[in-house]
């Protein structure tokens, strides 16, 4: 069975982005950017909503990303070579390696996934996350040492999750910490 994992940079405070939807202050370093690049590797797939899937799908499969440092490059490789589902009402498309399906069928789609899928079902975007809060099976937030003050939430407001912990890392050079939480039920 799989394990819906989501996951995200966010501030200290727990936002994604900044007040004016900005995330330039998340850009990790070579350190946390492999441990984000083993992730990618051990993911059976990438499950996007719309803004995400644009943001990611536009630099990661661009080519001179196979080109670039050896830690992006990396990255590059292990995401084009994972399935990635998008979740979308307004694409009318997608490119090859990815499937879209309707925001009305994401509950549906997620839940044939898990049952079908032997690995980590990678879940990214505040708002997706939001609308499976119910099929979370795992929570990775990588902690970036900043406060923004403001802006989109890593985590759906006015929703409670209980948690256990199983893995952290800290990473000292930037003083980022990834945790990863087991959603108890």
């Amino acid at each position: 069975m799989g394990i819906v994992r989501y996951g995200m940079n966010t501030s200290l405070d727990g936002f994604v982005e900044d007040a004016s939807g900005g995330f330039g202050w998340s850009v990790p370093d070579d350190e946390v950017h492999l441990a984000a690049n083993a992730q990618a590797e051990e993911t059976a797939a990438f499950l996007f909503g719309r803004r995400m899937f644009e943001i990611m799908d536009e630099f990661w499969s661009a080519p001179e990303r196979a080109d670039g440092p050896e830690v992006e490059a990396g990255f590059a490789r292990a995401y084009v070579a994972t399935p990635r589902i998008v979740f979308s009402d307004t694409l009318a498309a997608v490119p090859d390696g990815c499937r879209l399906v309707r925001s009305a069928d994401a509950v549906a789609e997620v839940q044939r996934l898990r049952a079908e899928t032997d690995g980590i079902l990678g879940l990214a975007g505040a708002t997706l996350a939001a609308s499976l809060a119910d099929q979370i099976d795992e929570i990775v937030p990588f902690v970036v040492p900043t406060v923004v003050g403001g802006g989109k939430p890593f985590l759906p407001p006015g929703r409670a999750f209980a948690l256990s912990l199983v893995e952290h890392r800290v990473f000292a050079a930037s003083g980022w910490t990834m945790l990863r939480y087991r959603v108890t039920r």
